[in-house]
């Protein structure tokens, strides 16, 4: 927090010291501005309001709390290449649960994640998946007293794997907690860049219990409804992007080569019509994915089912 005062006269109005921020500080902000911890290739991790940068970059880790989570893995998928330099849009289609496209995606890709083509190991770069799995978290920073609220999305690299004593990935992470008795809301998480990946990845591991007053704040965090938002919407939501992905024309067919004569084949008269090609049915209308109810640790026993490592 600055030292400068924001006020135009000086002299102190209160004699009783600081007060606390009303109800109505936490009203509009909440309302005005959405937050989240993002992840850098250069191992920084920077705080972001509204899509714009808040104060320095930390280096290579920093702690946090886990308040909420949705209990499957979400997937995002943008049909185009990822250009750094290319304004920020939209997804092109993504699952907050991963079974099926979310009614608000412009270009779904088919009416279920199971069997959608993009889903399928080689249909991205280097022999991935070209739909990513993700995780959405809502999460609070060791040390805020204010109890502010930040998303934080794990990639799909730093989601899948075996831990090494307390040091895990994020799926093998909750597991580690709900066999010893803890869960992600009840334990300071560091997280932090693995020193030894090739690519950026993450670790998860856990400090400490919490405290009395960070445990009012999980509490306060989780009763909150504006907190559901950070685990439901997308990074680009969340930055407030509202730009759709370009869709790009179909290209048209090649034209056929033709070839002439004077004199028939001797197959053209033997060949056989072929057969007629069947319309594939259009993909129903899906429903926006439901919003995940019950605490944290009961939501977490159903995380890591069904998820395959993706290379």
């Amino acid at each position: 927090m600055s030292n400068l005062s924001i006020f135009k006269q000086s002299g102190a109005v209160s004699t009783s010291g600081k007060r606390e921020l009303t109800g109505l500080a936490k009203t509009l902000a909440a309302t005005n501005s959405m937050r989240r911890i993002a992840t850098n290739t250069n191992g920084t991790f920077k705080r972001m309001i509204n899509g714009e940068q808040m104060g320095n970059a930390i280096r290579g880790e920093f702690n946090s709390i886990i308040v909420d989570a949705l209990p499957k893995v979400s997937r995002t998928f943008y049909a185009g290449k990822y250009d750094p330099n290319a304004k920020a849009t939209l997804p092109d289609c993504w699952s907050n649960l991963g079974d099926k496209p979310e009614a608000s995606a412009s270009n779904k890709q088919h009416s279920n994640c199971a069997d959608c083509p993009q889903n399928v190991k080689g249909s991205g770069d280097n022999g991935g998946r070209a739909c990513r799995f993700q995780r959405r978290l809502a999460i609070l920073v060791e040390g805020d007293p204010t109890g502010e609220v930040y998303q934080f999305n794990v990639p799909a690299k730093s989601l899948f794997g075996k831990g090494n004593g307390n040091v895990h990935p994020f799926e093998s992470y909750v597991k580690y907690l709900l066999g010893n008795g803890e869960s992600p809301d009840t334990v300071v998480t560091n997280i932090s860049y693995d020193l030894n990946a090739d690519s950026m990845e993450l670790l998860f591991t856990p400090l400490r219990g919490i405290s009395d007053a960070e445990y009012a704040l999980v509490v306060e965090a989780q009763a909150d409804p504006e907190t559901k938002k950070y685990v439901q919407l997308t990074v680009a939501a969340t930055d407030g992007v509202k730009a759709l992905p370009k869709q790009e024309a179909s290209k048209p067919a090649p034209a056929p080569v033709v070839t002439r004569s004077e004199e028939p084949e001797d197959d053209d008269e033997d060949e056989a019509p072929a057969a007629p090609v069947k319309r594939r049915a259009k993909a129903s209308t899906v429903e926006e994915a439901p919003a995940a109810n019950g605490d944290l640790a009961s939501i977490v026993n159903a995380w890591g089912d069904g998820a395959e490592d993706e290379d």
